[in-house]
């Protein structure tokens, strides 16, 4: 699929994985719907952006939110696909220092944040493509849409305190292979990018000596992953027809033990 024109959901678009993914999008000459929270900094950057970009505060949980991203996408010239960066870390043990057990409502919270508000996108998203390749006469074996959804390394290497997170990010990791299978006839491809540790506001919130024991723990390059990559994968994913129905790890080869 050529990225030039076409138009582009990118969730938790406003920082991190997913405004460097805006960026480079817009960079190749694609519009976007920026989909987040954080009203503030979504807004900023639509407005250094340009014309090509839109802002649309979004809980990803909620059905009429994502609903509201998708049709400001079709406005902006037609939806070709999703990048799903939206997502929350929950940390904590399932048995505290005195036994007693998690938070069940922090567990769900997770979940629903990172492993139903993926679906809610997809499911949303999906449907309007084939909307519009119904309309169009078919996919006529034509790359039509793709969906881009992250999990983490945690899905694979889940630490201690991960639980949700984990858990979360392995159902996300699980649903790709059903739904780029049930999307072939609309010509759409489902693909999951597993990042390792990268430089995020997440990360930046940790001590300084935590973040250089991370980057040692990277065997290479040692250092923490660039937003920049993440969104250099993006693209080429976007661009390239046969990759779909599978899991991209983008961790610099480390193994959490």
């Amino acid at each position: 699929m050529d990225i030039k024109a076409k138009t582009f959901i990118v969730t938790g678009g406003a920082s991190g994985l997913g405004e460097a993914t805006v960026r480079e999008l817009v960079a190749r000459g694609a519009k976007a719907v920026i989909a987040d929270l954080n009203a503030d900094a979504g807004q900023a950057l639509a407005d250094e952006l340009g014309d090509s970009v839109r802002f649309v505060r979004c809980d990803v949980t909620n059905g009429e939110q994502v609903q509201a991203a998708v049709t400001a996408a079709e406005a902006l010239g037609g939806l070709a696909g999703s990048i799903n960066c939206a997502g929350i870390a929950i940390v904590q043990k399932l048995l505290d220092r005195e036994n007693n057990p998690a938070d069940l409502d922090q567990f769900n919270k997770g979940i629903q944040i990172n492993l139903v508000g993926t679906f809610n996108v997809a499911r949303l998203v999906a449907a309007s493509i084939a909307k519009r390749v119904a309309a169009d006469g078919g996919p006529n074996n034509e790359d039509k849409g793709v969906i881009i959804n992250t999990a983490s390394i945690a899905a694979f290497d889940g630490q201690v305190g991960q639980a949700s997170y984990a858990s979360s990010k392995s159902g996300v990791v699980g649903m790709t292979l059903p739904l780029a299978r049930e999307l072939t006839r609309h010509g759409i491809r489902v693909m999951t990018i597993a990042p390792g540790i990268f430089e995020t506001p997440m990360m930046a919130g940790l001590p300084e000596k935590a973040q250089e024991q991370l980057k040692a723990s990277v065997p290479y390059p040692k250092r923490l992953g660039k937003p920049s990559e993440y969104a250099n994968l993006v693209a080429h994913i976007i661009e390239n027809a046969y990759l779909n129905g599978d899991v991209i790890r983008l961790d610099g080869a480390i193994r959490m033990i």
